[in-house]
């Protein structure tokens, strides 16, 4: 328990220091004193500051995937859970900004994540929007002519740009709750299926 314990606490202190100094310029010495370990004590756990960014992303964007799964399967149908996941995304990023700052700005810092790090937690993200959109595909309430893999990229294109903007602005003009609801709107709209545009109660 001690030594899992002291796993956490240096992936929280990385957390922290890649938020505040950015990936590029923050030292795994740092990354030590934030998390009250010697400087060796790091090494025992991580290869080096890449190998923390990996391990830290593959953490905790695995239970953003699982949080993710849980509140979308609170709703009844593909453009509801739309609309949750929109919501749910921007406010993990309200919620947690300096963890929402790595996710969206500091792991393109890194080379080795960008080159050479299959990014499973990132993937299978992205895939429960496509599974939203098959799901509602085949309910007849999204078009059949558009694609789930480029839908998905799209879906997550927008939340991602407005996450980076809210994370990295100083003022901040716009609430996360406003950019959800657009957001979804827009793209629930222009997925709908002509079928559903007669017949489904939206908006909603």
């Amino acid at each position: 328990m001690k030594e899992e314990n002291k796993h956490q606490k240096i992936i929280k202190a990385a957390v922290k220091v890649f938020a505040e100094k950015g990936f590029y310029n923050a030292r795994v010495s740092e990354i030590a004193k934030e998390a009250n370990v010697a400087d060796g004590t790091i090494y025992l756990y991580f290869k080096n500051k890449d190998d923390i960014l990996i391990s830290l992303f593959e953490e905790e964007f695995g239970k953003l995937v699982e949080n993710m799964r849980k509140e979308i399967n609170k709703e009844k149908d593909a453009l509801q859970k739309i609309k949750r996941f929109a919501v749910s995304h921007l406010s993990f990023v309200a919620k947690q900004q300096q963890l929402a700052e790595v996710f969206g700005v500091e792991v393109r810092q890194s080379s080795k994540f960008m080159k050479e790090y299959i990014n499973k937690p990132f993937i299978e993200y992205l895939n429960l929007i496509r599974s939203v959109i098959i799901e509602g595909q085949e309910a007849g309430l999204i078009r059949k002519d558009l694609t789930p893999g480029i839908m998905k990229r799209a879906v997550f294109g927008a939340l991602d740009e407005m996450s980076r903007y809210w994370v990295l602005s100083s003022k901040k003009k716009h609430s996360v709750d406003e950019a959800a609801l657009q957001i979804s709107d827009v793209f629930i709209w222009g997925m709908m299926s002509e079928e559903a545009r007669k017949n489904y109660p939206w908006p909603a």
